[in-house]
């Protein structure tokens, strides 16, 4: 009883206020901080009471190694366990005291764990290895290594310490160094040197080294074990060795979940993603469970091919096991669903985790980023900020993106500044991301001097600023970059040709244009859909359509894009049949037209005014659910204004959802073209109203309403709001509707004082605009002082000669008509016959001047006859001018002879 009784005497905590019985000091310093008593005074009482009665040894060490198991949530208890170890005068053994030196290194870290170590009487080699695993697990390498370096005999476990603390600060090539010197002494590596080794190879994708490692784990027989096994798998896997990394799986002899999700992973890290679903699917059948590598891996292969349906039974069997509520498991649910564009299920997934983290807010943020969701990524960027959520790289893209996306300009600065405050601003991928921001936002002196100030730059920084100089229309800089990107010895992408060749379209360079396809050819990069078709791209913008052509055949004619740029390029060369033709061939290829397919097709509608064909288009766009892209609605608005279908063109304009000022401008234009002065200018009036921005291109079509309607006053109104409440600087364009809104209100004399009072020296369209004016006006004088500067500028041009020649008709003077019209003859010029067209019943009729090969020209011609002679009767004289030829003595011929034919 005697001896039982003081062993609970032993046992009992302490009172604060009675003093203890004096004991020996404790050896050696081990006492701890007086707080620590403190704290276990304030205990609770239920925490107070002494474990079962055992051995003090015993009993010391497994409380000890409790805490250290429950990390630093138990470091309080711990070090209420230290104090009563203390103060009962208990002389720890070398196994106790390495278990309190393990509790205070997981639980208070590795300074704590220090002061304890140097106070050791005896130090054995675990005291050392628990050292070095704090050392190497805190990142403090180099006091690792002095440890390592002061140690009497280290062992494999000291060795593994040391290789790991490397591997973990990404130190890799210094961790396989290590294991070199670990070899050359004779230390003989267990399975834990392995797989940290084996890590290490996969980090630095040495192959040929992993290889090398794998022969030694043969050699020492550790290839048959489990961890060894799987960190084989993951090495092959992750050296692009798929192949070796399945067949070693399959051959192991004994394989757990980590086997399966290093197998997994594999194939999706070699894009192999169908194989790792496959994978993921026998390790359910063969009953070994599931595991957060597992999942993720599995779904990762659904984000990687968009297989919503795929995606959303793991997301079932994840919550039946439990899983989608974990921390990785629920990231790659969320990016499964943001990658297959549901939002709304990903929105759901990621507000139903119980806690976010920066890896969730990312996939959640490059989800909306994608979608075209701008503002509300930089909302959730937000909600990051206000959740005290750090952020990291990705997040910081992201949301530059989103910058980017929105043309965010003022929020691209804030977050630019927090970048430089966190210190995010020397990373490479955070300053291409600013990059691309600033030239999208088209604050390209901001972007270059990025771009100058990076220390280091990657090929995606030189994309960015070479497309940030395309995009801001400064294409000689483009090529310019292009070649210093040459001389960096950087490697051109498809976006650097893609930039590249967009500038040389632009330029009309077709020579730099011939350079750089041959870059692209001898890159390997000939066969890309996209540099390809914008190769097919550059081609039409020079004029060469049939390079255009036969390199879009070679290239299989599949691809939308190609055809895209095909059609674009029959467009922009005035070739409208042609393209119209070239869209039916695609129809009959079985291709599917998209957004810019049509648009293209209505535009050469446009041009050629076919509305039947425009008609069908326009079906086609509503069977498919195009109507609400602000492209294709402004485009349709357009079409039929220059068709002369005004009502239809008001219809689509007002049943748009969204209207850009590409919409404004086809109506304005086109009641313009059309003579509805008025009605352009009331809707002018109206775009003012709804706060949308009007661009040059609104004030030349508001200009040429005023002219039609011959609204003087308004005219200068508009053209002096232009420059002082809109700030945009008047073009050759606007100077030209106001010389002919001046000279037809004022006359012809007017409009030259105001050519003179232009900031700029006028150009051939001004110059015979104001010839133009001069025939109504019969002023012959202005007209042959308009004459001789647009002969000046362009002296190939006939029809001025012809306009002169029909100032004079107007004027009687026909000896000087004939005298234009004989050097006309003699400087070899020919005039451009006129042409006009008509659609009936889906029949196109086109006739020229003098043109008699029309099977019905006989009836036309004696149409045109009857209608002339009505117009006599009727009291209304022809305009001779309009369509007098004049032989050489200067009289006229007959009307019966005239060869003008006006179609409709």
């Amino acid at each position: 009883m005697g001896k039982c009784a003081a062993r609970q005497r032993q046992w009992r905590w302490p009172l604060l206020h009675r003093s203890p019985r004096p004991t020996p000091p404790p050896p050696h310093g081990l006492h701890p901080p007086r707080r620590a008593l403190a704290e276990h005074a304030r205990m609770p009482a239920e925490q107070q009471q002494p474990p079962p009665v055992a051995p003090a040894k015993v009993t010391f060490s497994r409380v000890f190694q409790s805490c250290a198991q429950a990390g630093r949530e138990a470091l309080a208890a711990g070090r209420a366990a230290h104090a009563r170890m203390v103060v009962s005068g208990f002389v720890p053994t070398a196994f106790v005291s390495n278990c309190l030196l393990q509790m205070y290194a997981r639980c208070a870290g590795a300074a704590c764990a220090r002061r304890v170590f140097d106070a050791m009487p005896r130090r054995d080699t675990v005291s050392w290895n628990t050292m070095l695993t704090a050392y190497s697990h805190a990142g403090d390498i180099s006091t690792a290594v002095a440890l390592f370096d002061g140690m009497p005999d280290p062992d494999v476990v000291s060795w593994n310490a040391l290789v790991s603390g490397y591997c973990q600060r990404g130190m890799f090539q210094e961790s396989v160094d290590l294991f070199v010197e670990m070899a050359r002494r004779g230390v003989s590596p267990d399975r834990t040197t392995f797989a940290v080794l084996l890590k290490s190879c996969s980090a630095l994708e040495e192959l040929s080294l992993g290889v090398q490692v794998h022969a030694l784990a043969v050699k020492t027989g550790l290839e048959i074990d489990v961890r060894t096994g799987s960190a084989l798998v993951d090495m092959y896997g992750k050296c692009r060795s798929l192949d070796d990394a399945l067949c070693f799986f399959y051959g192991m002899p004994e394989r757990n979940w980590v086997s399966w999700g290093a197998a997994i992973a594999g194939c999706v890290q070699n894009e192999q993603y169908v194989r790792g679903l496959e994978l993921f699917i026998e390790m359910q059948r063969l009953g070994l469970g599931v595991s957060q590598p597992s999942y993720a891996s599995a779904f990762r292969s659904c984000a990687a091919m968009s297989c919503l349906n795929t995606g959303r039974q793991l997301h079932a069997h994840a919550i039946k096991n439990k899983f989608s509520s974990d921390r990785v498991v629920g990231t790659a649910i969320v990016d499964v669903y943001a990658k297959a564009n549901s939002l709304t299920d990903a929105r759901r997934a990621f507000f139903g985790l119980p806690n976010h983290t920066v890896e969730t807010c990312n996939a959640m943020m490059v989800g909306l980023v994608r979608a075209g969701l701008g503002v509300e990524a930089m909302g959730l960027f937000q909600f990051m900020i206000r959740s005290s959520i750090r952020f990291d790289v990705v997040s910081l893209s992201g949301v530059f993106s989103a910058c980017a996306e929105t043309k965010g300009y003022f929020q691209g600065q804030q977050v630019h500044c927090l970048a430089i405050k966190s210190g995010f601003d020397v990373d490479i991928c955070v300053n291409n991301a600013v990059l691309d921001l600033y030239g999208k936002c088209k604050a390209l002196m901001e972007a270059y001097l990025i771009f100058q100030g990076m220390k280091q730059k990657d090929s995606v920084s030189w994309n960015a600023i070479i497309a940030a100089l395309e995009q801001n229309g400064h294409y000689d800089d483009t090529i310019l970059h292009f070649n210093e990107m040459l001389r960096f010895g950087m490697k051109p992408d498809d976006f650097t040709y893609g930039s590249v060749l967009k500038a040389c379209a632009a330029l009309r360079s077709l020579e730099y244009g011939l350079m750089v396809h041959d870059k692209v050819i001898k890159s390997g990069l000939g066969s890309d859909a996209f540099v390809a078709s914008t190769v097919v791209d550059m081609y039409c913008k020079c004029g060469i359509i049939d390079e255009a052509q036969k390199l879009h055949d070679r290239i299989g004619g599949q691809q939308v894009v190609s055809w895209n740029a095909i059609l674009s390029g029959f467009s922009l060369n005035k070739e409208s049949e042609e393209a119209q033709k070239f869209f039916s061939e695609m129809l009959d290829m079985g291709l599917k037209p998209d957004h810019f397919t049509f648009a293209t097709v209505l535009d050469t509608c446009a041009n050629l005014a076919t509305i039947e064909l425009g008609k069908q288009i326009h079906g086609q766009i509503i069977k498919q659910e195009m109507l609400d892209d602000e492209y294709i609605s402004s485009t349709l608005v357009d079409m039929y204004a220059k068709c002369g279908d005004m009502p239809d063109s008001l219809l689509v304009f007002e049943k748009a959802e969204k209207r850009d000022f590409v919409s404004w401008n086809a109506m304005i234009c086109g009641y313009a073209l059309h003579g509805l002065g008025v009605e352009a200018l009331r809707m002018f009036e109206r775009m003012q109203k709804e706060n949308v921005v009007p661009n040059h291109a609104t004030f030349v079509a508001v200009l040429r309403a005023c002219s039609h309607v011959g609204l003087f006053d308004d005219g200068c109104r508009y053209f002096h709001l232009m420059t002082t409440h809109y700030k945009l600087e008047p073009q050759l364009e606007h100077f030209a509707c106001m010389v002919d809104i001046l000279g037809r209100s004022k006359g012809p004399r007017e409009a030259v004082k105001f050519i003179n009072s232009m900031p700029f020296q006028a150009d051939a369209v001004i110059w015979k605009t104001l010839l133009s004016i001069c025939k109504i006006r019969q002023d012959v004088e202005i007209a042959e002082l308009a004459a001789s500067n647009v002969l000046l500028l362009d002296p190939d041009d006939s029809s001025v000669y012809i306009l002169l020649s029909n100032v004079y008709a107007e004027s009687g003077k026909w000896a000087d008509v004939s005298r234009t019209r004989r050097l006309l003859k003699q400087g070899r010029l020919k005039k451009e016959p006129g042409c006009s067209w008509i659609e009936v019943q889906s029949e196109m009729h086109g006739f020229l001047v003098g043109d008699k090969a029309h099977p019905r020209s006989g009836e036309l011609y004696e149409m045109l006859n009857d209608l002339i002679g009505e117009m006599k009767l009727s009291g209304c004289e022809p305009d001779s001018a309009s369509f007098v030829e004049v032989d050489e003595e200067g009289s006229a011929p007959e009307h019966d002879d005239l060869l003008g034919v006006v179609g409709g």
